[in-house]
């Protein structure tokens, strides 16, 4: 798919992955309507873009199905047509283990990782499905590949988003949207804070060095609405973690357990 001329729909697209998403979009001469629950962070992306009516900002919470289910309307009013949709939304938890994790944090994972995704994916399909050429893009994370003690929920959210979006690449052969699952590693975001939670362990510039950089995330996520692949891992993190999971399931677990014990609280 060219993006030239493309009208692409980008949840998350005020603040890390998306924000750059959006701007790698804008670069590849496509039109953007930019989806965010913070209205500071899309003013914020639509300056920077300096892309004018190629951009609309929405304010918009991807749990509220009412207000999703709307939005293919709304963006169709704006741009003239939707060719494709970039989930990139979403938020992590505390690094509790389940014993001490609250319902309600659960709930509030699985909301905004799996609902959200499930929402705004209902919503647009009925319109990318009538396009000539359309992309779907959903952004699982290396957490649903293997179990990270702490984000047990989290990881649940996002195996969820991961098996949904699979399902969709079958039901999709041959077919628009063309469908992809792409998995991140360690990038260098806000998503702690933007999910309200607090930094555990300190920072750690050696892990930090390592760290993906959400401008090369954003450009591997557009590569695939680009050549069609069905499946992107992020990062040498996420590369290694996918090998692990699919050589040795049994001894990943106790391997990723023995990195990660230390963050627990």
């Amino acid at each position: 798919m060219k993006l030239t001329g493309k009208v692409f729909a980008v949840t998350g697209g005020g603040n890390g992955i998306g924000g750059q998403v959006v701007l790698g979009l804008l670069a590849g001469g496509a039109r953007v309507a930019a989806l965010d629950l913070d209205a500071a962070a899309l003013e914020e992306v639509a300056r920077r873009a300096g892309a004018g009516d190629r951009l609309t900002t929405h304010v918009v919470d991807i749990t509220d199905r009412a207000a999703v289910l709307a939005l293919p309307d709304t963006i169709v009013a704006a741009h003239g047509q939707v060719d494709g949709l970039i989930n990139v939304a979403g938020i992590v938890h505390d690094f509790r283990p389940v014993s001490r994790l609250a319902f309600e944090d659960i709930e509030r994972v699985m909301a905004v990782n799996f609902w959200g995704t499930v929402n705004t994916s209902k919503a647009f399909l009925p319109v990318l499905a009538s396009r000539p050429e359309s992309a779907l893009v959903n952004v699982s994370s290396m957490g649903s590949l293997v179990p990270f003690p702490g984000q047990s929920a989290y990881g649940a959210s996002k195996a969820a988003v991961k098996l949904f979006t699979e399902g969709l690449i079958a039901e999709h052969q041959g077919v628009q949207p063309r469908v992809s699952v792409v998995f991140p590693g360690g990038i260098a975001t806000g998503i702690l804070a933007n999910s309200g939670v607090t930094r555990v362990g300190g920072d750690d510039p050696a892990a930090a060095a390592k760290l993906t950089s959400p401008q090369e995330a954003a450009r591997q996520i557009i590569d695939a609405v680009v050549t069609g692949r069905t499946r992107v891992t992020i990062g040498r993190d996420a590369w290694l973690l996918d090998r692990l999971a699919r050589l040795m399931p049994v001894r990943a677990i106790p391997l990723i357990a023995a990195k990660m014990r230390d963050l627990i609280r």
